[in-house]
């Protein structure tokens, strides 16, 4: 749930590089929460709860968008390819670009060393 809330916080933030990790645990709690809100619906038979789910939709839009380019960026590609539709799921499962490239560190390694750090 932290990695949903990370995303959450960096609303409109394009720029910059997003592990693995992240995107996915983005992608999985927002799926989640996306269809948990339409079981209640149907389970409730309160179609007023769709409107919910759209709003929801597109309250996640944004930082959806964001997390998909920092993703690209992650990979060592312009935030242009979360267009190309077969590739972008192909970048979203690449590692990581070994390395600082020219969006930024690489987060995978900083979070390494943070972790190698705290265990000493």
């Amino acid at each position: 749930m932290n990695w949903y809330l990370q995303v959450l916080k960096q609303y409109a933030t394009f720029s910059g590089r997003s592990r693995r990790k992240e995107y996915w645990m983005f992608f999985l709690f927002n799926m989640i929460i996306s269809y948990g809100i339409i079981f209640i619906a149907i389970g409730l038979e309160m179609p007023s709860l769709s409107i919910v789910s759209t709003i929801y939709s597109f309250a996640v839009l944004i930082p959806a968008l964001a997390v998909g380019v920092r993703r690209m960026h992650d990979a060592g590609k312009s935030g242009w390819f979360l267009l190309i539709p077969i590739y972008n799921l192909i970048l979203a499962c690449t590692d990581s670009e070994a390395g600082s490239n020219k969006w930024g560190p690489n987060p995978k390694s900083d979070a390494e060393e943070i972790d190698q750090i705290g265990q000493e």
